[in-house]
């Protein structure tokens, strides 16, 4: 006679839900920075145009099961006339927590929404090394982690095309 009415019971009621995708961040922390300036004193009297070279890399761990570590580290290598007048190096952490995301969702928020989290902060990190060494202030373009994640996914889905063609013509 008594009828469910929690939801849990077949009376045309829905099952309980899925759980939901849950992400949070946990922690944002400077893994390690470096500024060296070679070329000073000698880089600020040359008057040529300064070239900055700027590399970008990221790498992502588990630390716990649902729990990774996502690394963005940013090189600036500034040199006038060949001589290199600074090199500054930030390694920008995050930890974040991915919960009940499949495979190619929790990828894909790991290598473009977790970078986009710590751009901002590896940014001004940068920005302070470089000012702090005595140099005119460098500031980062926003860099699109979605185009750059797009175009890794474009380039692994060529070369396995490519692999499995060509092993099987052979």
């Amino acid at each position: 006679m008594a009828e469910n009415t929690n939801g849990n019971g077949s009376n045309g009621q829905a099952a309980p839900q899925q759980a939901q995708a849950q992400l949070s961040l946990q922690r944002i922390y400077v893994k390690d920075a470096s500024f060296e300036a070679p070329g000073v004193p000698q880089v600020f009297q040359l008057q040529a145009q300064p070239n900055v070279e700027l590399n970008l890399s990221q790498r992502m761990s588990q630390i716990a099961a649902d729990t990774f570590e996502v690394v963005l580290t940013v090189t600036a290598t500034c040199k006038i006339e060949e001589q290199t007048a600074y090199l500054a190096e930030v390694h920008q952490a995050g930890i974040f927590g991915l919960t009940n995301f499949d495979q190619q969702n929790r990828d894909m928020i790991l290598a473009t929404y977790c970078p986009n989290v710590l751009f901002p902060y590896v940014r001004q990190a940068i920005s302070d090394l470089v000012q702090g060494g005595g140099f005119p202030p460098f500031y980062l373009q926003p860099i699109n982690f979605d185009q750059l994640y797009a175009e890794q996914m474009r380039r692994r889905a060529e070369s396995a095309t490519g692999e499995s063609g060509e092993g099987a013509s052979a």
